[in-house]
Formats: structure tokens, C-alpha cells, sequence
């Protein structure tokens, strides 16, 4: 039987992209990489698959400022997640946007690292469509770069602990990788999570 060191480095090695690393995000604690996960978690948020959202992310990545994103018109904003086949959520979302980024910039001066001082998941919940999943996503990823986050595995990665045999214990399957690797451990758990295939290939040998 394999260990559990060993289910999470098969883990990390078929799953283990994060949702940024997809989008193209090169993830860094500085506004305009902390806005376009943002974007990216806002995408995540709606009953679409997550490809369709990743692909929506480097659509609009043109827009990569708030200040971009409010420049833009709202028709641009709607082509960007057509050319993605976002659909159905295009022109909400389109809008939900817009709004995002002026509350950005009227609240925060733009720049997402302002959150940290305060309660950041309670304060990401006043954005546009970025409900309680949404919200999970952001901070999922922004560990990486937020370490006073770690470790940040919510239900949806605990759920897929439980399906691959790993503790559902927080800070016991933190204690199974370096701090920096908790952010691709919780990538990973979310995929097996949602993919029955992909655990079972995990659980496999």
C-alpha cells in the first residue's frame, strides 16, 4: 500500500497545475497578478467548466488592471468571453466585471494587497459574482503568495483528500508537503474531487 507521501507526489505529478498556472498567471504578491486571479476566481464562480473559465482568463488578460478592465467597454468585455465560448454568463458577467474593478479602485486604490490587512475573505465577498466558491478559489491560490492564509484547504479539498485515502485534516495534509506546495496540493485535491477517473488513477499502485 502506498503511503500517503507518496499518494500526494502522485498527486502533485498528474494534477498538481494550479488554476493561475493554466490562465497564465504568473502569481505574485503585486496588483496586477493578484487582480487577474481575481478575474480568474470571478470566471470559476458560474456553473461553466473550469477549461471554458481558464480560456475566458487568457481572453481577457489584455485587461489586466482594474483600470484596463473599466476602460474597456462593455462590448469588449462580452467579445473577450465569446472568443472563449463563455456563454450564457457573458453579458452578466461582463458587467460583474466592470463593477469589480471600480469597487477595486475606489475601495482598495487598486490594489488587492490591501486586503490583507483586514479579513480577506469576508472582504473578497463584496465583489461582483464572487460568491462564497469564488472566494475559496482566490484563496486557494493566493496561498502561494499570502502565506498568512496557509493552510487554506476548504471543503471542496478536503473532499478530495478523503476520495484519494489522505487525511481530511487540514494541518495534517499540510504537514505532507512544504509550505509553498500546499498551493498545487489543494489544485490537485479540487480535480480529484470533481473527476472520479482521475482519483482512481491516483489510487492506483
Amino acid at each position: 500500500m502506498a503511503s500517503q507521501r507518496d499518494t500526494v507526489r502522485k498527486l502533485l505529478d498528474l494534477a498538481g497545475r494550479t488554476y493561475a498556472e493554466e490562465a497564465g498567471i504568473k502569481l505574485a504578491d503585486k496588483p496586477s497578478p493578484l487582480y487577474r486571479l481575481l478575474v480568474l476566481s470571478v470566471l470559476l464562480s458560474t456553473r461553466i467548466s473550469a477549461d471554458i473559465a481558464v480560456a475566458a482568463a487568457r481572453e481577457l488578460r489584455r485587461y489586466g488592471t482594474p483600470r484596463k478592465m473599466l476602460d474597456a467597454t462593455w462590448q469588449d468585455r462580452v467579445d473577450a468571453l465569446g472568443r472563449a465560448h463563455y456563454v450564457r454568463y457573458d453579458e452578466s458577467t461582463a458587467t460583474a466585471l466592470g463593477d469589480g474593478a471600480r469597487l477595486l479602485l475606489d475601495k482598495y486604490r487598486g490594489d488587492l494587497r490591501e486586503l490583507r490587512e483586514g479579513d480577506p475573505r469576508a472582504d473578497l465577498r463584496d465583489f461582483p459574482r464572487l460568491g462564497p466558491v469564488g472566494v475559496d478559489i482566490f484563496c486557494r491560490e493566493a496561498q502561494l503568495v499570502w502565506p498568512e492564509l496557509r493552510p487554506y484547504l476548504d471543503r471542496k479539498t478536503l473532499d478530495g483528500a478523503k476520495r484519494v485515502g489522505l487525511p481530511e485534516d487540514p494541518n495534517k495534509l499540510a504537514g505532507l508537503v512544504r509550505g509553498d506546495e500546499l498551493v498545487r496540493l489543494s489544485a490537485a485535491l479540487v480535480r480529484v474531487a470533481l473527476d472520479k477517473k482521475l482519483a482512481e488513477q491516483v489510487r492506483e499502485g
